[in-house]
């Protein structure tokens, strides 16, 4: 009996370790498959972002040359300095700057105070007002650019970018954001708050704000690149030069029916292009974090 004991148990053993081996094996060409998707996932989104730098850094007649070639053979870094000379591009940068600052700065002011007020806060009406922030998400801008023109001109702001900052100002996918944000945090510490004397102000400004610094983060981050990139409402709004912001910018440098060089075209969307690109690379972590905390309670 100890023989055939002994026996079964090395050779359950022997099937265990087989099964082991072939778990692993096959985890490992899994994980081999996911990494080559992976990658060639990657290299397709960023084709087109290698193909424009490519393409900046071309002549105007190597824009057009057939085949198309991925490399320059002469870096024209001229292309970037036309740019500058073609059209006041300085001073339009400095434009989407001063209107994507002011528009995110405007909405953590406006999505915090609100975004509290629906967590934490009770008043009369909350749900239905609530619900009705919720429903506008679903109204395209498109439908509302009219009225919102009409009151823009009412109140002397057509051409500026007072036109652009101040209608955006309350967002309310921001609200929504900051109010999954703040139901994260824990009564007790509203309690601990309370009993220590801390009045709502206090709560909102000592307590809430500091734990909800990375959702806030993450807020900013996608303001910044939503406003940097807009285009419709800057081209309904704006009618000189000198208050263009980026993308109605870079459509200033095709020149005449699209005449103008290609590649000066595109060394300008590479420079529109950098801001965002360094801010999501240096605040990728937050927007993660903050994304994971805001979407688990609804």
């Amino acid at each position: 009996m100890t023989d055939i004991s002994v026996g079964q148990v090395a050779a359950r053993a022997r099937v265990d370790r087989a099964a082991y081996e072939r778990s692993r094996l096959v985890g490992a060409i899994q994980r081999q498959v996911v990494g080559v998707v992976l990658v060639a996932l990657a290299c397709f989104w960023l084709a087109p972002i290698v193909w424009t730098v490519s393409t900046s850094l071309r002549t105007p007649a190597q824009s057009f040359s057939l085949p198309p070639q991925w490399l320059p053979t002469d870096l024209a870094w001229g292309n970037y300095a036309q740019v500058f000379e073609s059209v006041p591009f300085a001073e339009i940068l400095m434009n989407s700057v001063k209107v994507s600052v002011a528009i995110v700065l405007g909405q953590l002011v406006t999505a915090s105070l609100a975004g509290y007020a629906f967590a934490r806060l009770r008043f009369p009406g909350k749900n239905i007002l609530f619900f009705l922030l919720m429903a506008s998400l679903m109204v395209p801008g498109q439908a509302t650019i009219i009225p919102v023109f009409l009151l823009i001109k009412w109140f002397g702001l057509a051409d500026t970018l007072w036109s652009l900052i101040l209608p955006a100002w309350v967002s309310a996918f921001g609200v929504f954001f900051m109010r999954q944000a703040f139901m994260q945090i824990p009564q007790d510490m509203v309690d601990a708050a309370k009993i220590d004397g801390a009045n709502q102000w206090q709560i909102f400004s000592r307590v809430f704000l500091p734990l909800c610094a990375g959702p806030m983060a993450v807020l900013a981050i996608l303001s910044f690149n939503t406003f940097w990139n807009e285009f419709f409402r800057p081209l309904i709004f704006l009618s000189s030069q000198q208050n263009f912001t980026l993308p109605v910018g870079l459509v200033t440098l095709q020149g005449y029916l699209g005449t103008g060089s290609l590649s000066v075209v595109l060394a300008g969307v590479v420079i529109s292009m950098l801001p965002v690109l360094l801010i999501f690379v240096f605040a990728q972590r937050y927007v993660i974090e903050g994304i994971a905390r805001t979407g688990v309670k609804g």
